[in-house]
C-alpha cells in the first residue's frame, strides 16, 4: 500500500458495509427482473407490499405543516424541552420508572449507543453483548478503542441464557471496575427476540449481586430501537418499572429511536435516557452526554423533535398516529407469523422470534447460504453465526414462500 495520511487509530479496512453491499445487489436484481420477481430481505426498514418505503401519513403531515423556522432552526444542545418530555412519554408509556431520569437528544438510536460507549467505558475496555448482535456495536466500540466480549444469547431451550450472561458479566466485572452491558430488547436485531419480564428479573439480579461491591460501576444500556413494533399494546414496556430503586452504582441508559416507530430513518432523531436511584448520577449522565454531543454532532434535528412534540401533545394527532402505527404493526406481525409458520412446516431451523423487524437462521457458513440464495433472487444478510431475514421488508405472501427457498439453498450446500 502507498502512503497513508490517517492516524493509526483511524486506519480501517477499505471495505463497504456488507448489509448495504448485498442490498445493492438486490436493487440490481429488481431492476433486471422486476420487483415482483425478487425477495429483498436486506434493509431494516418497513416496506409495503409493493416494495416502497412506508412513510406514515400521520407523521409527515405534521412535518410538512411545520413553520419553516421550526425546520431550519438549530435545536437546543440537549434537545428541545418539549421533545425531551415527549420522548420520555413515548418511551415509557404508563411504566415510567420511579427514579431520577434525565434525557438528552441524539441522532437516532445510534447516537445513544455512542454516548454509552464513550461515556461509560475507558480506552481498552470490553463491552458485554450477546453473540447475536447488531454489528454496528462493534464498529462504534472499535472507533473509540474499545472491543466487544460476548455471552450466549440462547440456551438449549431457546430461552435467554442467563447462565452464560452471569458467567461473562461476573468475569468482566472482576476484570474491570466499570462494566457496560448492552441488551437489545424488545425485538432484538437480528433475531426478533424479546426478554420476558422474568428474564429481566434474572438479569437485574445478576447485576445487583455484583453491585454489592460499592467500587463497581455497572451500566446497562437497553437498546429499544424496535419497541414501537413489539408486543400487544404496552406489554413490552412493563419491564421499565423494574428499573426503580436499583442500587446507586447501577445506571440504566435507554436508547430510544424515532427511526422505526415514526418511520423517520433519515431524519436521525432519538434520545439517551438515563435512569438512576441517585440524583447526582443522573445529573452526571446528563452533563457528560451534553458535552460529548457538542463535541460530536453539536445538536440534533429540530424538525424531527418538533414532529414528536406536536404528535404527543395533540390528542387528535396522537390518535391518528397510534391508529396508523397499529396498522403497520399488525402487518409486520402477520408477515412474521407467516414466516415462522412456514419454517415450522418445512423444518427450517430459525431462532426464537417474538417481535420486530428481523428473524435469523443459524448456519455455519452464512456467506455461502446468502450467495446461494441470490441464485433464486432472494437476498438476505450474512452474519457471523447465520443469516438475517428482514420480515419488515417482505410481503406476507413472500414471507410464506421464503422459508422453502432458504431450506432448499441450505440443503444444496450439504
Amino acid at each position: 500500500m502507498g502512503i497513508r495520511m490517517t492516524a493509526k487509530h483511524a486506519q480501517w479496512p477499505r471495505e463497504n458495509d456488507p448489509i448495504f453491499a448485498i442490498a445493492g445487489r438486490a436493487k440490481e436484481a429488481q431492476n433486471k427482473f422486476g420487483k415482483d420477481k425478487v425477495i429483498d430481505a436486506t434493509i431494516g426498514a418497513l416496506v409495503d407490499d409493493e416494495g416502497d418505503l412506508v412513510c406514515m401519513d400521520s407523521v409527515y403531515s405534521v412535518l410538512k405543516n411545520l413553520p419553516n423556522a421550526k425546520i431550519a432552526a438549530y435545536a437546543a444542545l440537549a434537545g428541545q424541552p418539549d421533545f425531551l418530555k415527549a420522548v420520555e412519554k413515548a418511551c415509557f408509556g404508563e411504566f415510567r420508572p420511579d427514579a431520577h431520569i434525565r434525557t438528552i437528544a441524539t441522532p437516532g438510536g445510534t447516537g445513544a449507543v455512542k454516548h454509552a460507549v464513550w461515556t461509560y467505558t475507558n480506552p481498552g475496555d470490553k463491552i458485554l453483548v450477546s453473540d447475536w448482535f447488531w454489528s454496528a456495536y462493534s464498529t462504534i466500540a472499535g472507533d473509540v478503542g474499545r472491543s466487544l466480549t460476548h455471552h450466549k444469547l440462547f440456551n438449549e431451550k431457546n430461552e435467554f441464557n442467563i447462565e452464560s450472561f452471569k458467567e461473562n458479566f461476573d468475569a468482566l466485572a472482576d476484570e474491570q471496575n466499570m462494566v457496560l452491558t448492552i441488551i437489545n430488547s424488545p425485538a432484538q436485531n437480528p433475531t426478533g427476540y424479546s426478554l420476558s419480564d422474568e428474564e429481566w428479573d434474572k438479569v437485574l439480579d445478576v447485576m445487583k449481586n455484583k453491585a454489592k461491591d460499592s467500587e463497581k460501576r455497572l451500566i446497562l444500556f437497553v437498546d429499544t430501537a424496535y419497541i414501537d413494533f413489539a408486543g400487544q399494546g404496552m406489554e413490552r414496556r412493563e419491564f421499565f418499572k423494574k428499573f426503580s430503586g436499583l442500587p446507586e452504582n447501577i445506571l440504566i441508559v435507554v436508547g430510544y429511536s424515532m427511526s422505526k416507530g415514526y418511520t423517520m430513518y433519515g431524519l436521525r432523531s432519538g434520545a439517551a435516557i438515563g435512569i438512576s436511584s441517585n440524583e447526582d448520577v443522573a445529573e452526571d449522565f446528563y452533563y457528560a452526554c451534553l458535552h460529548a454531543g457538542r463535541a460530536n454532532w453539536s445538536n440534533g434535528t429540530r424538525c424531527a423533535m418538533e414532529v414528536m412534540s406536536e404528535i404527543e401533545n395533540n390528542p387528535d394527532k396522537l390518535e391518528a398516529y397510534s391508529e396508523e402505527l397499529l396498522k403497520y404493526k399488525n402487518m409486520l406481525r402477520s408477515r412474521a407469523a407467516a414466516f415462522v409458520k412456514a419454517s415450522e412446516e418445512i423444518g427450517l431451523e430459525i431462532l426464537p422470534y417474538r417481535d420486530g423487524f428481523f428473524t435469523s437462521i443459524p448456519h455455519k457458513d452464512p456467506k455461502a447460504v446468502v450467495e446461494k440464495l441470490t441464485q433464486y433472487n432472494v437476498f438476505a444478510v450474512p452474519l457471523e453465526m447465520g443469516v438475517r431475514f428482514a420480515v419488515c421488508a417482505v410481503s406476507e405472501e413472500n414471507c410464506a414462500k421464503a422459508p422453502a427457498i432458504i431450506k432448499k439453498a441450505i440443503d444444496e450446500l450439504k
